[in-house]
């Protein structure tokens, strides 16, 4: 069978309802985020990009280095980046639908809301309003994220907000702050919160770890602990959850690699790398921005934006007090400027992208070719809704409020601070 038959088959069963509601006449084959998932597991020591498309290059370089790589991967936003990036839960499936089409991108792509954070009970019952919206707009994956409250009201608060997620939606849960080497992730919490949500008939795609990487520049080569996440990963094995890797740019990719090797890891978000690309700035080997002698972002004459409109970002960051990982800061108000920039620098600041994540995939991740695995994925359910990966294991008596929140155990979770994105 060919590979355009399998594509329009997968076209014709894989788009979710709010896709087929929201697009009726596209050819842009979005789909769940478990989709994503079950084509890497396929593969088999591999792992895609969830990219963050923090301004339309990086929308429009990251499909296109999928397309060439022929990758399924993911595009999200979080919701602190909202903030600070024209891209947000509600416009995001639309930017990426129109962007598929135009450029004819056939491989699959999930639309996922990273860090739908919940930083106290207070923000748990606006979610249940807001969370059928996001899907409404054409979200079609999730990260409920309450990692910044203690472990028993995470656990609460997954299990009072998981009915507002689609069945057939990708779920990623978290456990531990992004926070570098302070307040590291245990496998016994982890198993905390897994197993509570299994004896709840919730079973999550994804877990995201504090495994010894920050967001952002990473400062250091410390980085993800990738012996940590190994261990935890083996704990949860008997309930099929995958993991899901932030605070990916700042890694060698040796690391990344032994990543794909050595854990259960299927998505791997990357976001300050891909953003500095775009602009221009010269990024290391890590993925790190790299400076000039005085300490400024070394912006690479002939690529990404031109040298006017980066003088431009630079004299407003100065003015406004902008320095370091703030930059981002930047993508707000520059957005249009750089969608107004002429057709030949658009192009080269896609190409970037493009090149920078297609290296990422096929040389790094192993991601090249997972395209196909997901049209089988989808063609072998006939559907759009993959199910749950996991059986229920726990025993629901067992975890009712009373019980989960006595065997609890206290841990340090490191300094406080905003640790969102």
């Amino acid at each position: 069978m060919s590979y355009l038959n399998l594509f329009e088959q997968a076209l014709e069963v894989g788009r979710p309802p709010n896709i087929c509601q929201l697009f009726p006449n596209s050819q842009a084959l979005i789909v769940s985020g478990k989709v994503i998932d079950r084509a890497l597991l396929k593969k088999g020591n591999a792992m895609t990009v969830a990219a963050n498309g923090r301004n339309m290059a990086v929308i429009r370089g990251s499909l296109k280095a999928a397309q060439k790589a022929n990758a399924a991967i993911l595009i999200e936003i979080a919701k602190s980046e909202s903030n600070y990036c024209a891209s947000n839960f509600w416009n995001l499936a639309s930017r990426v639908d129109q962007a598929m089409n135009e450029l004819k991108i056939t491989v699959p792509v999930a639309i996922h809301a990273d860090h739908y954070g919940l930083k106290n009970w207070d923000e748990v019952e606006p979610a249940k309003q807001e969370i059928p919206t996001m899907f409404e707009a054409g979200i079609t994956s999730i990260a409920i994220d309450a990692s910044h409250m203690m472990d028993d009201d995470n656990l609460k608060a997954n299990l009072e907000l998981s009915p507002f997620v689609p069945s057939w939606s990708g779920y990623e849960t978290e456990i531990g702050e992004i926070k570098g080497t302070d307040g590291l992730s245990t496998a016994v919490e982890a198993q905390y919160l897994i197993k509570g949500l299994n004896a709840h008939k919730i079973f999550p795609d994804w877990i995201a770890l504090n495994n010894g990487t920050t967001h952002g520049i990473e400062a250091s080569s410390e980085g993800i602990q990738v012996g940590l996440t190994a261990e935890i990963h083996k704990a949860l094995e008997n309930y099929s959850v995958s993991g899901a890797q932030h605070g990916t740019s700042g890694n060698h990719n040796d690391r990344l690699r032994e990543i794909c090797q050595e854990t259960k890891t299927t998505k791997a978000n990357v976001a300050t790398a891909l953003q500095m690309v775009s602009w221009g700035v010269r990024v290391n080997e890590y993925g790190n921005a790299i400076l000039d002698g005085n300490g400024n972002f070394d912006k690479v004459e002939g690529q990404g934006v031109s040298e006017e409109l980066w003088a431009e970002m630079v004299a407003y960051a100065d003015k406004n007090g902008i320095k370091g990982g703030n930059f981002k800061k930047l993508n707000l108000p520059f957005e249009n400027k750089m969608l107004a920039q002429p057709k030949e620098i658009r192009e080269r600041i896609e190409q970037g992208v493009e090149d920078f994540l297609y290296n990422l995939l096929v040389n790094v991740m192993n991601a090249g070719d997972t395209a196909p695995l997901a049209y089988e994925v989808i063609i072998n359910a006939g559907s759009f809704d993959l199910g749950p990966k996991a059986d229920g294991i726990e025993k629901e008596a067992e975890w009712t409020e009373e019980k989960y929140r006595a065997r609890m155990v206290q841990r340090d979770r490191g300094p406080e601070g905003d640790f969102e994105d």
